[in-house]
């Protein structure tokens, strides 16, 4: 199955719905984002789920252990394959996510979501993480918070592809590496400030890799997704 996770950052299902018929047979699952989800809520998921795809949740939530708890429940309950959460909201956060979705999995008679948590996002670089108070630089804080995701349990991290080979060495070869910041040699970065081709990301250890504009936005998004798939071998 290929590694491609599509995003789906567009407003209607409709759209969402036209892109998921014409890339299914290339990727590997569909991500939905705040911007479908807050659009046209929960039934955004419905062109992903209904065709027994896999859905991708990337709501990133960050609250309080018990609601991100409730979240991830409803998250399971939606068909999710995969959820994010933010890996700064600490052991306690993370270890209730994963509870959870161990629970409404075994009561619902579903499959466990994966729960990974998003480190550094990828529009940040050293300087801009350090207005947020961050010390050490964008390596040292996806080091330590995907440390602390592996303690707390859960099954992997979002993190820009030049993290993946610190994350490999400090969570080992099981660690699920979720990594946007992909771009083919030929696209624009955009507003993404740590990328890498989809060959590179994929030598490097990447697990999954997340790519909306360079393929979402061509004018013909199945051969662009072929042409991907061909150049990760």
């Amino acid at each position: 199955m290929s590694s491609i996770l599509i995003a789906l950052d567009v407003d209607r299902i409709a759209q969402a719905d036209t892109l998921v018929q014409q890339l299914a047979p290339f990727v590997g699952g569909f991500k939905v984002g705040k911007q479908l989800f807050v659009s046209e809520g929960p039934a955004a998921v419905a062109p992903i789920v209904d065709r027994g795809l896999r859905l991708f949740l990337d709501l990133k939530f960050h609250d309080i252990p018990n609601t991100v708890a409730g979240a991830v429940r409803a998250g399971t309950r939606l068909g999710a394959w995969m959820m994010t959460v933010h890996a700064s909201g600490g052991h306690d956060m993370l270890q209730a996510a994963r509870d959870a979705a161990v629970d409404e999995a075994a009561k619902t008679g579903v499959s466990r979501p994966l729960i990974v948590g998003v480190t550094v996002l990828t529009s940040l670089d050293d300087a801009r993480l350090a207005t947020v108070g961050a010390a050490g630089g964008v390596r040292d804080q996806v080091k330590r918070l995907a440390a602390l995701a592996q303690e707390a349990g859960i099954d992997g991290v979002v993190a820009s592809p030049q993290e993946i080979a610190l994350i490999r060495e400090t969570c080992g070869a099981d660690f699920a590496i979720v990594t946007p910041g992909i771009r083919p040699a030929s696209a624009s970065k955009d507003d993404q400030a740590r990328t890498m081709t989809p060959r590179e990301a994929v030598q490097a250890g990447a697990s999954w890799l997340v790519i909306g504009r360079p393929i979402a936005g061509a004018a013909d998004p199945a051969a662009a997704a072929a042409a991907i798939n061909a150049e990760i071998g």
